[in-house]
């Protein structure tokens, strides 16, 4: 078949990548799709088991940071448009080292763009360079509130200011020279395949394995959670059917407290490991905060519903369930990335 587009999707084997690969790989045989990732310990081949072998998929180990490299893939591929994912996004890793931050999310992005203006400067007729973001560029709410498309940025962390920073490259590129895109930012994301630094995999593997469960302050920061799933169908939506140099803020409609949100959690996995009720909240151990910790974050998603049909198919009830399911359901999966094993799968497929 030949193929009608040629789509590069970076950070394609991480947690969010790997559901958005996997719907465009099964969705859309027509197009070609690109999987370029560097493997860093969130990256994970075994993700994508599935489609591997598909026609129309083909992986691509490189550095974003890596120009030579980047402009080298571009020129030979000849990528139409761009879903931009690869990023380092854990907080409190940027809080260790920032500069790698900046070197991933800032440089990382800058170089995709340059790649993506030289290939196409002369004739962007059908191209797009999708750049996905993270609620955080906005700050921290008060009790009350909503982040809207048009909020203020204004980042409390090395992480968000680091994807601050690249969002105000991806529309710089628009204005100054044209470049066609779309720019996306979510709530917190949960679901299958998320590496266990982030909290629900992390609490849910700490209870499979009685370790405690570190909770930041009083356990009182409100986040909005989005169900990964439904995210890659809003990607979806916003490649297609996007307006260009829009910005859609995709949130789950529902807001949760940290401490609500892992009483629930232990409440379920007591139930998953048919354990006495509230023995795992027992395991809640309450930490000094982090440095510069928001508050509250929670997302009003009203444009990408009334404008392109796009709102969630689970609550958070339901998909915390299903989370906790796959990962009761796929231990070896989560014994090989907490033990680092996963990074033979690559040697072993591509070396």
């Amino acid at each position: 078949m030949k193929h009608k587009k040629s789509i590069l999707i970076t950070g394609g084997a991480g947690f969010i990548g790997s559901h958005v690969v996997r719907l465009f790989v099964n969705k859309y045989p027509e197009y070609h799709v690109f999987n370029l990732d560097i493997l860093t310990y969130a990256g994970n081949l075994e993700n994508l088991k599935d489609i591997e072998d598909e026609a129309n998929y083909t992986f691509l180990k490189a550095d974003i940071t890596d120009e030579t490299e980047i402009n080298s893939l571009f020129e030979k591929h000849q990528f139409d448009s761009v879903i931009h994912l690869a990023a380092e996004s854990h907080v409190d890793r940027s809080i260790e080292d920032p500069l790698a931050f900046v070197k991933t999310n800032v440089i990382g992005t800058m170089i995709l763009l340059n790649a993506f203006k030289t290939l196409w400067k002369d004739n962007y007729n059908n191209k797009l360079f999708y750049h996905i973001s993270t609620d955080e560029v906005y700050g921290s709410l008060g009790a009350t509130g909503l982040f809207t498309e048009t909020t203020s940025y204004d980042p409390n962390s090395p992480y968000s200011a680091s994807k601050a920073s690249s969002d105000h490259f991806v529309r710089a590129y628009g204005e100054t020279y044209g470049m066609p895109y779309v720019i996306s930012n979510c709530s917190n994301n949960y679901g299958q395949n998320q590496f266990p630094e982030k909290l629900i995999p992390l609490f849910i593997n700490n209870i499979i394995n009685n370790k405690p469960l570190p909770v930041y302050g009083d356990g009182n920061y409100t986040r909005d959670w989005l169900y990964v799933k439904d995210h890659a169908i809003a990607i979806d939506l916003i490649f297609h059917k996007g307006i260009i140099k829009e910005t859609y803020n995709i949130g789950g409609f529902n807001e949760w407290k940290n401490i609500d949100l892992v009483t629930l959690l232990c409440q379920q996995m007591d139930m998953a490991l048919e354990r006495p009720e509230n023995s795992s909240i027992e395991l809640i151990t309450y930490v000094k905060d982090r440095p510069g910790h928001d508050l509250r974050y929670a997302i009003d998603a009203s444009k990408i519903k009334e404008e392109l049909g796009w709102e969630p198919s689970v609550t958070f009830e339901e998909g915390l369930q299903k989370t906790i399911d796959w990962y009761m359901n796929n231990k070896d999966w989560l014994d090989h990335v907490t033990s680092g094993t996963y990074q033979l799968y690559y040697e072993k497929q591509y070396k």
